[in-house]
């Protein structure tokens, strides 16, 4: 499929079609023909059933906000199984906009121009297109990418990928199924291991708004963090070695939230597993481990 813009537009190759079930086509319709483009009259939906479908998506101009959201999920809300599904490439003769490939888990996004920060669930790999820069999933990255295609500063071994470049990416490790080690050596965005079943994330540095979102599974570590951290938290430990702002906890259905501070859950003393697993993985002394508070349901 070829689009040409004379404008970006946000939300092209979004397979959540901006969160619709948030607005129920209030903001966008996946039938709405896409606006500014030239010579065509392709809808949001052609783009996603072109991509479903194994076919690259070219689009000449610049591209707006969000640009392949949640690129390869097989969202139940639509019908799907909630898988990872085999898609096309995006293939993009211009610059992208923010929070490109936010929860994006299979496919590849190509970018002739400059991705705009904060960037979503994605890294740059060794391109094989030339004049265009190369983007894979972090959260795929273990399937099928070997540690010479991440580009340095990043650096990925069998099970491990440590993030070094410094850029900001909201909900990276989305729907993370695998037993592999995230480590983001700087801050993260917003929704850090949302929706992720499995594997660990270990940010150094401090995370955005719905850190651990949704969470189902696996660890996930940070620092200073936003407002509803844990929300909706179904499994997995989540543990925050600094300050939450609010709302830690909220609406708690299953797991745990490690934490120095209040939250909304009820709170557990530790246990001799909780003890050991904390001194275990923070690498701290089993006195500062004893000022965390478990909150669970």
């Amino acid at each position: 499929m070829n689009l040409e813009l004379s404008s970006p537009v946000d939300c092209l190759c979004d397979f959540t079609y901006d969160f619709y079930w948030q607005h129920m086509g209030k903001r966008l319709s996946p039938s709405d023909i896409i606006p500014h483009q030239k010579r065509t009259t392709h809808t949001y939906e052609d783009m996603v059933r072109s991509l479903k479908h194994g076919e690259d998506v070219h689009i000449k101009g610049n591209a707006g906000k969000r640009l392949g959201s949640s690129l390869g999920v097989d969202l139940v809300f639509f019908g799907g199984t909630g898988r990872t599904l085999k898609t096309g490439s995006i293939i993009v003769d211009g610059d992208v906009d923010t929070r490109m490939g936010i929860s994006m888990v299979s496919g590849s996004i190509y970018v002739s121009g400059q991705v705009k920060e904060p960037h979503g669930n994605i890294i740059e790999v060794a391109s094989d297109r030339p004049r265009y820069r190369k983007f894979r999933s972090i959260t795929g990255l273990f399937q099928d990418v070997t540690e010479k295609d991440v580009l340095m500063p990043n650096v990925l071994t069998k099970d491990a990928l440590c993030i070094n470049d410094g850029i900001v990416r909201d909900t990276i490790a989305a729907r993370l199924d695998s037993d592999a080690s995230i480590i983001v050596e700087g801050k993260a965005g917003m929704s850090t291991g949302i929706l992720m079943k499995r594997g660990a994330v270990h940010v150094r540095g401090d995370a955005g708004m719905n850190t651990g979102v949704l969470m189902r599974g696996g660890t996930l570590t940070v620092c200073d963090t936003e407002e509803f951290a844990g929300a909706y938290i179904k499994g997995g430990k989540l543990i925050i070695r600094g300050k939450a702002k609010g709302y830690v906890g909220a609406n708690m259905k299953g797991g745990a939230v490690f934490y120095k501070g209040k939250a909304m859950p009820a709170n557990f003393p530790l246990d001799e597993n909780d003890i050991k697993f904390l001194v275990k993985l923070l690498r701290i002394s089993q006195t500062e481990v004893m000022m965390f508070r478990k909150y669970s349901v």
